[in-house]
């Protein structure tokens, strides 16, 4: 070849253009000796119709007289052995992509050739050949518009028969490697251009009926129900981790768990792009699936409506995921289908007086729950007969009753259950398991806060969340359904059972705890009357337990930063709470299950701090349901002298201020007392211990005399005087020991309720050993620390005491006016 010869010609030139072409038509067979010259020739190709497309209109024509796709197919049929493949199809890829003209997409999307590029037989296997095959199918469909659309489905008699980028894309949807299904669920779905085909109905997505008709009836329609079996796969893996037996330290255990609800989270995600296509066979076809392969039967599974196979879901599990189900996919079939449900167990003895069929009936027991459900139908009918809310209705309604009627597990309450009412979801509310306690109450919570939730339902439910977290009490007038709401009736024995839970001793764990004091605060917004004695006395003492906790605390090695944690954890305290059920993350509940209270060596201070920082924040919820209850209102802040961030830093401000003394300041030795230390690098040193203590500061300081100014010394080394704890060697009367905090605490500054601020690591203590020059010195040295310490304690008292000290049944204006 004499390509060299052309390179004073423009190589974007339309004559350039033609040698290329010719070029190209010029190879009978790519092998391993052509395969690089036939990829320089793809490029240049792709490179001049991309310029030619935007710039020199002559270009394209060109491209379309001399059919250059038809040598790309021809390419493709003559390389079995070279792999040219690859980056024959890489460079259609940017070709395609790079297009602006219409005239351009729609001439390339002609004549079949894209078709029989995508059903070109390749061979896929071992080969980096699938992701350049993807991403070509991701460039064809990112062009697709209703013009063009026709150019790639076959048609006979007005349906659809064939869509090969549809249907070869289904292929790669359960891909080993997860980026290649991303592409293939965005080819699929499209969901980043939703909006845009809603304003603009052009792309087949949203537009075209033969292609949604293709898409939703089998062997293609099939998809959808793989893809929700895959994902009930996923809750069985799930609830094995859960569950799981094997001796995994926590952290890892619930990194485990976070990945895998990730993968479900996005799943449900996909879901909802899907619903959220406003083409109602598609729609249909997705929640039939999601509710007859998923939620019926996990729901069913829950409520004990269905035998059991031997291989069933956790309670737990089928909390979380129809929690997330409603968070995330939502829509009036999900929601409404759930609401039904879940009425039904508490509904059976209103039937029971109506009803005449024996019992021991199984078909009777079925009848039961049609019963209901019909009677659920005709009340919605009755009370609101036209519009698309009627409509929805019968075609929940007609899910629910075709499951049912098909499933031959399908089981009812037997009518001489002891539970009575207290079955169904109640049953999990008020079992003696309390992390299901709060699952089935969240579940609960979400239910009756989602925007689908029929106002019918809701009003049976009883109760519901506003967007802004504010709980209201449904309008139960408005249904005749049943004599009253369904759970507000039972609003008391909830905050009892809630309450039990804050108040156990020994007590919960912090994270139960902090848990169950959210739920605390939504369900007394629900509460018309006042807490009953009972209740109070449980809440005293609740708040007695977690004021004594923290006065330990003030005695603990750790006193010193009690008002920093106080300050910070009250702040994510109340950023919690102000979630709302919708957008409160459940993965608590796992994290109920599996974790457990840790353990450890209560004289190290990496524990120490844990335990003070889980006293502080019990404290504060403790604070927070008090004004809730005996006032009727959020404790917004807390007094005014623990808010000012000066608090940590009071005492004097001048140069010898503790608070700012660091290594080589020159202070003065004043009450020092001289002693001996031993380095490992330097040896022994002759230096002067100074504690100092101001305001709520405090550090030890140990100085060397100044060279020149004897009466100066300078700082070598600095320790917190809080948690020293000096104690006299028992060899060696003249060693006093003094144990250092080596662990460094950190914040955690994420919203989550409950979460620990801090995620330490075993850090052992450090230790200094003083040498005196007599027993007497020794002991005067550490009471002289003791003393130090004293006074930095005070402070940290004087300014807790008014929290600490007010009576459970008292107003918190007193500690507020300090």
């Amino acid at each position: 070849m004499w390509r060299s010869l052309w390179r004073s010609i423009d190589r974007f030139s339309l004559q350039y253009f033609k040698y290329i072409i010719n070029e190209l038509r010029e190879i009978k067979v790519v092998h391993k000796a052509n395969k690089e010259s036939v990829i320089d020739i793809l490029q240049s190709i792709v490179e001049i119709v991309t310029y030619g497309d935007r710039h020199d209109p002559a270009i394209f024509e060109c491209f379309m007289e001399y059919q250059v796709l038809a040598e790309f197919v021809r390419l493709l049929k003559i390389s079995r052995t070279s792999r040219i493949e690859a980056p024959l199809l890489q460079y259609l890829s940017i070709m395609i992509q790079n297009m602006d003209s219409e005239h351009a997409i729609y001439y390339c999307f002609s004549n079949d050739y894209i078709n029989s590029i995508i059903t070109h037989q390749y061979e896929f296997d071992g080969g980096d050949l699938a992701p350049y095959y993807v991403s070509f199918l991701r460039a064809v469909s990112s062009k697709l518009n209703r013009d063009t659309l026709c150019l790639l489905v076959k048609v006979h008699e007005d349906v659809v028969v064939a869509f090969p980028l549809y249907t070869e894309a289904l292929k790669f949807a359960y891909h080993g490697e997860k980026m290649i299904q991303t592409a293939i669920l965005e080819i699929l779905n499209m969901k980043d251009c939703f909006d845009i085909w809603q304003q603009h109905p052009f792309h087949w997505a949203v537009s075209d009926a033969m292609v949604y008709q293709f898409v939703t009836s089998p062997p293609v329609s099939e998809y959808f129900s793989v893809l929700v079996q895959s994902l009930r796969e996923q809750c069985f893996h799930l609830d094995a981790l859960v569950h799981a037996k094997e001796e995994t330290c926590i952290p890892e255990r619930e990194k485990e768990l976070r990945m895998e609800t990730d993968k479900i989270v996005d799943d449900l995600y996909y879901f909802k792009d899907i619903l959220c296509v406003e083409e109602s066979c598609l729609s249909r076809l997705v929640s039939q699936n999601l509710l007859s392969l998923l939620i019926f039967p996990v729901f069913f599974q829950l409520l004990q409506l269905s035998q059991s196979s031997g291989s069933d879901l956790s309670a737990i599990t089928c909390l979380y995921i129809l929690s997330r189900l409603l968070q995330v996919v939502g829509g009036k079939s999900v929601v409404n289908s759930m609401a039904g449900i879940i009425l039904y167990p508490s509904m059976t003895s209103c039937m029971r007086d109506t009803t005449t069929e024996d019992s021991g009936n199984g078909s009777c027991q079925d009848k039961s729950f049609v019963t209901h459900l019909n009677k659920l139908e005709m009340q919605c009918s009755r009370l609101e007969s036209k519009g698309a809310a009627n409509i929805e209705r019968n075609c929940l309604f007609g899910h629910l009753l075709e499951y049912i009627l098909s499933n031959s597990h399908f089981v009812s309450y037997p009518r001489d259950n002891k539970l009575g009412e207290r079955s169904g979801l109640l049953s999990y509310i008020f079992s003696d398991n309390h992390s299901l306690v709060l699952a089935s109450l969240f579940f609960l919570l979400v239910l009756g806060g989602s925007k689908d939730l029929d106002h019918l339902l809701a009003s049976t439910i009883g109760f519901s969340e506003t967007k802004t977290g504010k709980p209201k009490i449904a309008d139960i007038s408005a249904s005749q359904l049943v004599n009253g709401s369904v759970y507000v009736k039972y609003m008391p024995q909830i905050l009892n059972a809630l309450l039990k839970i804050l108040a156990s001793h020994p007590p919960f764990s912090v994270q139960f705890q902090w848990q169950t004091g959210w739920f605390l605060q939504k369900f007394l917004a629900f509460q018309e009357e006042k807490l009953c004695n009972q209740d109070l006395h449980l809440f005293n003492t609740s708040y007695e337990q977690s004021c004594e906790r923290l006065w330990k605390e003030i005695d603990g090695c750790w006193f010193d930063f009690i008002l920093d944690t106080l300050r910070k954890e009250w702040a994510s305290y109340k950023r919690a709470l102000a979630e709302t059920s919708l957008s409160k993350d459940p993965f608590f509940m796992l994290e109920l299950v599996v974790r457990k209270e840790t353990v450890g060596d209560d004289m190290a201070s990496s524990y120490a701090w844990r335990r003070m920082v889980d006293a502080v924040k019990v404290f504060i919820i403790h604070l927070h349901l008090k004004s809730f209850i005996f006032k009727e209102e959020p404790l917004e802040d807390l007094p005014i002298n623990l808010m000012s961030s000066s608090v940590s830093n009071s005492g004097l401000k001048h140069p010898s201020d503790v608070s700012t003394a660091s290594s080589g300041l020159e202070l003065a030795l004043g009450s020092g007392i001289p002693c001996k230390i031993a380095f490992s690098k330097v040896g022994t040193k002759d230096i002067y211990l100074k504690p100092v203590a101001r305001g709520i500061s405090g550090k030890l300081l140990l100085m060397e005399k100044h060279p020149f100014i004897t009466q100066l010394g300078v700082v070598i080394a600095i320790a917190p005087l809080a948690g020293l704890s000096p104690k006299k060697d028992e060899s060696q009367p003249t060693w006093l020991n003094l144990r250092i905090r080596e662990f460094e605490p950190r914040f955690d500054t994420s919203n989550t309720i409950g979460k620990h601020s801090i995620a330490p690591n075993h850090v052992a203590d450090g230790r200094w050993t003083l040498g005196f020059s007599s027993a007497e010195a020794c002991e005067a040295a550490r009471l002289l620390i003791l003393e130090e310490i004293r006074m930095q304690r005070y402070s940290v008292e004087s300014l807790l005491a008014p929290l600490l000290h007010s009576s459970s049944l008292g107003d918190l204006s007193d500690g507020q006016g300090e």
